[in-house]
């Protein structure tokens, strides 16, 4: 079976984050920080492989409303490494990018999930 682009988009994203938290270790030796955007970056991938498995359509929500706050609090953490000047501008922007696209495809996904609930 073909994977999703959510799934392979937010792996690939978690593959980015554990990236740019091993960067963050050993190039600005900051580790409170890393650990934040490391821990809510690579949860999202692992919440909507969880959501895959999910028993029921309620349960599938969820999943994928879990990694859209986990999303979401990764654009917080990473906002906050852009603004204390450990990314710079361009690393920031590169990342974002991807972080939004997956706070919009999950969004999506949490509002077409509930309006099939609601139609079912």
């Amino acid at each position: 079976m073909k994977e999703s682009v959510v799934h392979q988009k937010s792996y690939a994203f978690a593959v980015r984050i554990v990236r740019l938290s091993q960067y963050l270790n050993n190039e600005k030796r900051e580790f409170v920080l890393s650990k934040q955007v490391l821990r809510s970056g690579t949860s999202i991938g692992a919440n909507v492989e969880e959501a895959s498995g999910g028993q029921s359509k309620r349960d599938f929500l969820s999943k994928i409303s879990i990694a859209y706050k986990e999303a979401r609090e990764t654009v917080y953490w990473l906002r906050l490494l852009k603004d204390t000047e450990y990314l710079t501008q361009a690393e920031f922007d590169s990342i974002h990018t991807d972080a939004d696209e997956l706070c919009r495809i999950l969004s999506k996904i949490q509002t077409s999930t509930k309006q099939n609930i609601r139609n079912s």
